[in-house]
C-alpha cells in the first residue's frame, strides 16, 4: 500500500475517534474540534511516511501536541478580547447558575481536574480512548514500562483527590483497577 492509501485507510477507519478525543478535552466546542482535528490530519499527511501500522495511539500522540498549540491560542485570543473589554459581562450576558446545577458525579470531575495536566492526560487516554500500557506509551512518546508508571501513579493521585472531595454518600470500599 502507498503512503497516500495508508494515510487514507487511516483517516477513514480513525476520524471519529480523534475527534472525540479532542471534544472531550474540549468540552465539545464544536468549531474549535474541528479546527483541530483539521491540523491533526494535516500533521499526518505531511508525516504520512511515518504512521506506524496501527495509527491510533501516534493519532493521539500528535492530537495532544495540536491541542496544545490550540489551547495557548485560544488563550491569547481570550486575553485580548479581555483587553477590549468585550467579554460577555460588559455587555450583560453573565449567567449565573442555580445552586442545584450540580452534574450527577461532578466530584469525580473535581477530583480529575484537582491532579496535574500530565496525570489527567494519562487517565484520559486509558479510561476515554481505552489504550491499553503499549498503546499509551506510542501516544505519549515514552517506553511501556515508563507508560505503566505514569498510569499507576496517577491512579494512585486521583484516588486520594477522590477520597479528598468525595461526598459522605459515596461507599469507601472501591475496587483497584
Amino acid at each position: 500500500m502507498s503512503n497516500d492509501e495508508t494515510f487514507a485507510a487511516a483517516y477513514r477507519e480513525h476520524y471519529w475517534a480523534v475527534s472525540r478525543y479532542v471534544a472531550r478535552r474540549l468540552d465539545g466546542r464544536t468549531s474549535e474540534v474541528e479546527e483541530v482535528v483539521a491540523e491533526v490530519f494535516t500533521v499526518a499527511w505531511r508525516r504520512r511516511a511515518d504512521l506506524p501500522a496501527v495509527p491510533l495511539p501516534w493519532l493521539y500522540g500528535v492530537a495532544r501536541n495540536c491541542l496544545a498549540n490550540a489551547v495557548r491560542g485560544f488563550g491569547r485570543r481570550r486575553r485580548l478580547v479581555d483587553r477590549m473589554g468585550n467579554d460577555d459581562a460588559a455587555h450583560g450576558r453573565h449567567i449565573v447558575d442555580s445552586p442545584d446545577t450540580e452534574a450527577p458525579g461532578a466530584w469525580v470531575h473535581e477530583a480529575l481536574a484537582r491532579l496535574s495536566a500530565a496525570d489527567q492526560e494519562v487517565l484520559r487516554l486509558t479510561a476515554w480512548e481505552e489504550l491499553g500500557v503499549d498503546e499509551l506509551a506510542v501516544a505519549l512518546g515514552c517506553g511501556s514500562r515508563a507508560a505503566a508508571m505514569r498510569l499507576h501513579r496517577a491512579r494512585r493521585r486521583l484516588r486520594a483527590e477522590i477520597d479528598r472531595v468525595s461526598p459522605t454518600t459515596v461507599p469507601k470500599e472501591r475496587s483497584h483497577g
